[in-house]
């Protein structure tokens, strides 16, 4: 995990080739998904924030992941069976076009997931 990354942009001009274009595509499906975010880069990785981390996402040798956490994979797991899953993490293959709906259904139940845990924080 590289300490030194300033921003998504320096993320993504040092990835493999093969998955700069999905990378720049996640990273607009996520920001169009997720307005009043602020991009960030949090252990390594180029994230999207609220006041915590609404998703992560990043490029590895065959895939390009998306990190929702647990419940954005929990919550979709039926639109989800054709990718390979973890706990919190999604991978699409690079080469492979991306889900953008699914994404962005994804993106936009975890914004609304931290805007309602901030909501009931300030309740408390």
């Amino acid at each position: 995990m590289r300490k030194d990354l300033s921003s998504i942009d320096q993320y993504i001009s040092e990835a493999d080739e093969k998955a700069k274009e999905m990378l720049r595509s996640l990273r607009e499906i996520i920001s169009e998904a997720a307005p009043g975010t602020t991009e960030c880069i949090s252990y390594g990785m180029p994230a999207f924030r609220l006041r915590r981390v609404v998703v992560y996402f990043a490029a590895f040798k065959n895939h390009v992941s998306l990190f929702p956490g647990a419940s954005g994979v929990a919550t979709f797991a039926e639109e989800l069976k054709q990718w390979k899953c973890s706990k919190g993490t999604i991978q699409f293959p690079i080469g492979q076009p991306l889900p953008v709906e699914l994404i962005q259904k994804i993106v936009a139940f975890r914004l609304e997931e931290e805007t309602e845990r901030d909501k009931s924080r300030k309740h408390s």
